[in-house]
């Protein structure tokens, strides 16, 4: 459609029809195509491909309207459904402020030989007001006038943060994907239980994934039904849809291609070998939408931080098989204090008052998809221990016979980067996945429906609970497939459908990392190749990191952003966030030097506690446990003191609740095989610590090592040595 610029309005034209944008007030109107003739000096400013919705960041700042720019096609969904993911947004602001280049793809009609579109120019009255109002302006500034002028460089650097987190979160995250024709919000079992209507697109979509439903509302609001063709339905999540093909001779050319990157094309093999189309599709409701440390538990409303509803898609021949999971935060009431590197979580409120809205929670859950079967993979003890043990009372006490609760230590069982051991969880269930069965379709209807869904939740729902999402999933996949004769009954699936699943599914995790956490998912090279490697653990370290920094200065605007997308007050005072930033990096720099004069003391002291008298001490360094098994998502690192001698070395484990060492290892230097260092990837820029591991022998056998890593420290306090 093509995008026009007028004096008091942004026109949209497609066809005979016209959106028209107010520039004044930001009113939205359709209006025919031949009503261009009545706008004022109409220049076209380019093409777009379709309207997001309109958003005011402040109420002191203008409306500002969100037009699709850039799209690419993902993929094509059973009966030749496209689906297009946004890559590249346009913000216009609803004012008399014309904006600057959108690099919009210039229509061929309207600027044939033409590389740039023409700006709009000003009557020679407009020139001499403009030109007398700013020599005024400048002739007025007094020391009277300096506050404001303060106040409208502060609305300005506000305006400025707001946009560029809006342009990151459409632009930057690949979070966001339309279809034109096929309804992304609801799963196929859902769209094959509704009647067959003539409503169009967005009067079927579930209310929950609508995520632009506030920002198209003016336009929803008119009641017209040519709006219809207008209104576009976007989902926040994940699409990815692949054709892969059933061939267990190709096992050669597997091994020769990276892992890292599906095929583009698709693969050229004989009919002989049947393929398949499989597509994943995740959803993340609007309610309770937000970032990490902002968003977590439940609300007042029953809506859970973080909810997803992922949906595997299998298209064989005539058939389509679906099977659905969701992930979603812990429903009580509960958060972390995010402004330290590891923050404790804690209860906001207690068991009886939260009883109603983990009710509300479930209620909602069990009308939608009949029965639930949680799993719980947070720790059952340590730091996380308290918000399983609120999830299991008030299972509980809702005692409903539609809800199974499955707790699964995940870091118990996969100690010692045995992500594999998640096998253990899905024999345990097996029973319980073949009695949930699938939703299967064909063109004659529905063969067989899902009997409820698997409930996943870790800590933030992101990293543990991908890794067992998809070890489910590849359960039923295979089923599914054996079922229709695509795979033997015996076999596996073939090394490179696995690897591709592999990807889909660590892709899938990395997106939905990147909304909530800002960065890409802990353990994605478990998911992606089925092996946890030593440098999945360092870039680990930098995903932790980078959640870390993102938490403390950028969550606030991000949060802002989204509360506005979706028409929530903000009440944070967004304009206090720039003081806030510079007394919070004062105070977590104080505290780091606090932190370390207390590990320099430590050292001292356990220097002499642990060393006999005729060992020789040499250095003491104070680290972090780079254990696989204990990082996550909630950052939860072990601080460890690593103390040297003339003839062993002493790992000790530092508890800082208690401020004291509650165990350590002595280990000769002879049992000491070697060290490995290696620095963080760089693809968050430059490296900030590196990882060290140190094999040894214990009892003359050799696997066993410590993995070590550096804390995170202050630059001003580089240099200085701690022993």
């Amino acid at each position: 459609m093509e995008l026009f610029q007028a004096k008091d309005h942004y026109i949209l034209q497609r066809g005979e029809r016209a959106l028209w944008c107010s520039r004044r007030d930001g009113t939205l109107q359709l209006r025919p195509a031949t009503d261009l003739l009545l706008a004022w000096n109409p220049v076209c400013l380019g093409l777009v491909e379709g309207v997001i919705g309109k958003v005011q960041l402040h109420t002191d700042l203008p409306w500002w309207l969100l037009l699709i720019r850039q799209k690419a096609l993902i993929g094509k969904l059973p009966e030749g459904h496209e689906v297009c993911k946004i890559t590249k947004i346009a913000v216009i602001p609803l004012s008399e402020t014309d904006p600057q280049d959108l690099e919009l793809e210039l229509c061929k009609k309207h600027h044939f030989g033409i590389n740039k579109p023409e700006k709009i120019t000003q009557s020679p009255d407009d020139s001499k007001f403009l030109l007398k109002t700013f020599t005024q302006i400048k002739s007025n500034v007094s020391a009277s006038n300096k506050k404001k002028i303060k106040e409208s460089k502060e609305k300005e650097k506000l305006e400025r943060r707001l946009l560029e987190e809006l342009f990151k979160m459409f632009m930057d995250s690949d979070s966001f994907y339309y279809s034109l024709t096929y309804d992304l919000t609801n799963s196929v079992q859902k769209q094959s239980s509704c009647e067959k209507t003539n409503l169009p697109l967005w009067r079927k979509v579930d209310d929950r994934f609508f995520w632009n439903k506030h920002m198209i509302q003016d336009l929803i609001n008119t009641d017209n039904a040519e709006v219809d063709s207008w209104v576009i339905p976007i989902i926040q999540g994940f699409v990815q849809i692949e054709e892969l093909v059933v061939n267990y001779s190709d096992a050669s050319d597997d091994e020769k291609s990276s892992p890292e990157t599906p095929p583009q094309e698709p693969i050229c093999v004989d009919d002989i070998h049947p393929r398949f189309l499989v597509a994943l599709i995740s959803r993340r409701s609007r309610h309770r939408a937000g970032m990490r440390y902002k968003r977590r538990g439940v609300d007042k409303n029953g809506n859970v931080a973080n909810y997803v509803e992922t949906e595997q898609l299998i298209h064989v021949h005539n058939h389509t098989l679906s099977f659905i999971q969701t992930r979603g935060s812990v429903p009580v009431f509960w958060s972390q204090v995010g402004y330290r590197y590891n923050p404790r979580p804690r209860l906001d409120k207690s068991e009886k008052e939260t009883i109603p809205y983990f009710c509300a929670h479930f209620e909602e859950q069990l009308k939608i998809y009949k029965k639930q079967v949680i799993i719980n993979l947070v720790d059952q003890t340590g730091r996380e221990k308290i918000i399983g043990d609120a999830y299991l009372k008030q299972v509980l006490l809702y005692n409903n016979s539609n809800l199974t609760y499955v707790s699964f230590d995940f870091h118990e069982h996969c100690r010692g980067m045995k992500f594999e051991n998640v096998q253990t969880l899905t024999d345990a269930i097996h029973d319980i996945i073949l009695d949930m069965k699938w939703c299967w379709v064909d063109q004659a209807g529905v063969i067989c429906k899902q009997e409820g869904i698997f409930r996943v939740n870790c800590m933030d729902c992101l990293d543990r609970t991908n890794v067992v999402q998809a070890a489910i999933a590849r359960v039923v996949m295979e089923q599914q497939l054996k079922k229709l004769g695509v795979m033997p009954p015996e076999q596996p699936l073939p090394m490179k459908c696995n690897r591709i699943y592999q990807i889909m599914w660590a892709n899938n995790g990395d997106s939905i990392s990147r909304q909530y956490a800002g960065t890409a998912a802990l353990k994605g090279d478990f998911t992606r190749t089925g092996e946890r490697k030593l440098a999945g653990v360092m870039k680990d370290g930098v995903n932790s990191a980078n959640r870390y920094y993102l938490n403390r200065f950028r969550d606030a605007y991000r949060q802002a952003v989204i509360d506005l997308m979706q028409g929530i007050p903000v009440t944070e005072d967004l304009y206090s966030i720039f003081t806030k930033e510079k007394e919070h990096e004062a105070l977590h720099k104080e505290t780091l030097r606090s932190h370390q004069e207390l590990i320099s003391q430590l050292l001292q002291s356990y220097m002499k506690l642990l060393l006999p008298d005729d060992e020789k001490f040499h250095g003491g360094w104070a680290l972090i446990d780079c254990d696989p098994s204990l990082i996550d998502a909630t950052h939860k690192d072990v601080d460890v003191l690593l103390l040297l001698s003339n003839s062993s070395y002493y790992v000790a484990y530092y508890d800082d609740e208690v401020d004291k060492v509650n165990q350590y290892q002595r280990l000769s230097l002879e049992a000491l095989e070697k060290i490995e260092i290696g620095p963080e990837p760089t693809l968050f820029g430059k490296p900030k610590f590196s990882c060290m591991r140190l094999h040894y022998k214990y009892n003359e056998t050799s696997g066993y090592f410590h993995t070590l890593r550096a804390v995170m420290r202050n630059p001003e306090e580089d240099g200085k040595v701690y022993i």
